[in-house]
């Protein structure tokens, strides 16, 4: 028996009222789930952790299904013949909005939805196919359902570690996975004192136990009383969440450790992806016997997309080799994954939780999802001897067109993508590209209208990159299609001096008045999970440290006005009106002076000359830069047409990035003297 797929369409509605997309003309929207079932006796599926211990169905198959949309056209002759996969983010749709400059949703349907169209224009048949088991319902999130692992007719336990770091007076209750949105391992006993709940200021700060006896598992039940007004208590004992009467402190990191039971098997959503895209690409009838539903376009090609988390699960998905599907054919041709640094993913194991985002410099610093190999291109680990790589199957392996930000360098080790464990440059495969986009962040949201601090020193980092995007997918279709190389790689180097450690960054950062500095990305320590980790099970909560100074991680030097060197310029960075890092400081209370997450800075230029020389800035006034608004727009049209020159933007895009420096791009800098 082999693998099986059925798809269940439950809807098949008109997209954008009918909207015709030049080129494409009107697309409709197919929502439904995907049933899978699958051999878990058969090499192509037995490396998923803990399959041998899911319940199979009466002919020995795994079965699990999936939250599916489909957007085609109506025409089937006006496709392109290319399916774009969106991995989305946390159930969350997300090509839509980052290619298309469209607001945020997570069942697109409205013109308004559709943004400024590019996806539809080029004619793309874009599916989405949940991959993530471990989220709970809401806000539109795509689901999946697999099977729990049992040892035998026994629930199956193990050690489980969350982090949990409030960032809001008066929480006394989280959920054990951390997450709201997550579900959590429940504990298998309430008895605290089988547990240990500890704090730490910092990453690295000592943890410091907190007395069994002032914490429960529990959670805070309450809400107004009848009166209407009076708020009531209701301390209830959960298997699945942490309470503490006294409340949790405000940037501290809390650290859980306890036996759990009934894990996920997670490692199922790669079989969903390689399964559904295959079928798309090669099936005729499903295994209910209904007919492909991309069978009158005839798909050719095969493109998947992600970003932050969902761009670490393509690096696994290649690693672990499932871009080859049970017959050993060709899934994706092509792949972007972005924003994703150096990590892989941590789902393919037992209680894992694949919400949780890999290591930062405060945050879930010791999360195991940064592992070797981090390079596409083979390598040996300096510290443990080990030689891999993420791509190794010549015969199956994609296109890569890898992008990240200069925040994967300051806080996911972006760095150990293009360089060996001890930091030397490393020639990427001819299959490869990587592009930094330098001094923009890691979210860069297209639609940001008014930036903010949160938690942070500096406002955010506003650089709009979105344009890039667009450009790099024309790129990689091109590739795949005819063989027309994308443009060459731009990252930084070492060999010349745009890769840097910390203290040569420091010496050519600008002395910027009241800024402070971070003190350096965050390592990547070699840690030690336990004896089976390779085999899925962390058998040591909290893994020892067994090399502090682990694999070496860098950052791009900048220029006089601290703006990013040797990667791709967005216009708004080669015509600034700020310096913009892949930074931000914590504020006081939230841990000061540790990077936050994945939050980049803004620091405004001074905006004429007496601002800088009263506040002694050393970069350049905005008045001296550019004489008028017309000479500032004028730059920012120089530096679009480069980057279309380069092939690194699209001639349509020129006029877009023109239009946002209208007025000095007030929409996101608070510019006052101009």
């Amino acid at each position: 028996m082999t693998n099986q797929i059925s798809l269940e369409i439950n809807e098949c509605v008109s997209f954008a009222d009918g909207y015709e997309f030049d080129g494409a003309g009107a697309y409709e929207r197919l929502a439904g789930r995907a049933h899978f079932a699958v051999d878990p006796k058969v090499p192509a599926n037995a490396g998923i952790c803990d399959i041998d211990k899911a319940p199979v169905n009466g002919d020995g198959l795994v079965e699990f299904a999936s939250d599916i949309f489909i957007y085609r056209p109506v025409d089937p002759a006006k496709a392109n013949k290319r399916v774009f996969y969106d991995y989305g983010n946390r159930g969350n749709q997300r090509a839509i909005q980052f290619f298309n400059d469209a607001p945020p949703s997570n069942a697109p349907l409205s013109l308004t939805e559709a943004g400024n169209g590019y996806l539809f224009r080029r004619g793309y048949t874009f599916v989405c196919c949940a991959w993530q088991a471990d989220l709970l319902p809401g806000d539109g999130r795509m689901l999946m359902d697999v099977p729990v692992a049992m040892d035998a007719d026994k629930p199956l336990t193990g050690l489980v570690r969350t982090e949990i770091i409030p960032e809001s007076d008066g929480a006394v209750t989280f959920p054990l996975s951390g997450w709201i949105n997550t579900r959590s391992h429940p504990v298998v006993s309430l008895d605290t004192t089988e547990a240990t709940l500890t704090k730490r200021r910092y990453a690295t700060s000592e943890r410091q136990i907190i007395p069994s006896d002032q914490w429960q598992f529990a959670r805070d039940a309450g809400g107004i009383g009848l009166d209407g007004v009076a708020r009531q208590s209701a301390i209830v004992p959960s298997h699945t969440d942490i309470y503490m009467g006294d409340g949790f402190q405000t940037g501290w990191i809390y650290e859980l450790v306890y036996t759990g039971q009934d894990p996920l098997v997670l490692g199922l959503g790669h079989l969903a992806v390689r399964d559904f895209i295959s079928y798309l690409k090669y099936g005729d009838v499903d295994a209910a016997g209904n007919v492909n539903p991309l069978a009158e376009i005839g798909i050719e090609k095969a493109y998947g997309w992600g970003r932050s988390q969902t761009g670490r699960i393509i690096r696994d998905f290649l690693h672990l080799g499932y871009n080859a599907d049970a017959d050993g054919r060709q899934v994706f041709d092509g792949v972007l994954p972005h924003v994703a640094g150096g990590g892989l993913m941590w789902m393919n194991h037992r209680f894992a939780n694949a919400v949780s985002p890999a290591g930062q410099e405060h945050e879930d610093h010791y999360n195991c999802a940064d592992r070797f190999p981090f390079s596409y291109a083979e390598s040996t680990d300096h510290l443990t001897g080990k030689t891999d790589a993420i791509l190794k199957r010549p015969d199956t392996d994609p296109l890569v067109i890898h992008s990240q930000t200069a925040t994967e360098y300051w806080q996911r080790r972006g760095s150990l993508v293009h360089t060996d464990t001890q930091g030397n440059d490393l020639e990427q495969p001819e299959n490869v590209r990587v592009f930094m986009w330098g001094s923009s962040e890691h979210f860069a949201d297209p639609n940001l209208k008014h930036p903010s601090k949160g938690v942070c020193q500096n406002w955010c980092n506003v650089v709009r990159t979105s344009m890039l995007f667009r450009a790099l997918l024309d790129a990689l279709d091109a590739w795949a299609t005819d063989g027309v190389a994308p443009p060459a790689s731009r990252m930084p180097r070492r060999s010349d001096g745009t890769l840097v450690d910390t203290d040569t960054w420091r010496a050519g950062f600008p002395v910027i008045p009241g800024l402070a500095l971070p003190h350096g990305p965050a390592g990547l320590p070699l840690l030690d999970f336990g004896p089976e980790f390779d085999k899925g099970v962390l058998a040591k909560e909290p893994p020892d440290v067994i090399d502090a100074a682990g694999y070496p991680t860098l950052v791009p030097a900048t220029d006089t006005d601290g703006n990013d060197l040797g990667g791709v310029s967005a216009p708004m960075v080669a015509a600034p009106l700020a310096t913009y890092t892949g930074w931000n400081l914590r504020a006081r209370g939230q841990g000061e002076g540790a990077k936050y997450k994945f939050s980049g800075s803004t620091i405004p230029f001074p905006e004429t000359v007496d601002e800088r020389m009263t506040t002694g800035d050393p970069r350049a006034a905005i008045a001296e830069r550019y004489t008028n608004l017309d000479a500032y727009k004028s730059a920012i049209r120089a530096a679009a047409e480069t980057l279309v020159a380069d092939r690194l933007m699209l001639a349509e895009d020129v006029d877009r990035c023109v239009k946002w420096a209208e007025d000095w791009d007030r929409e996101r800098h608070d510019l006052r003297a101009l």
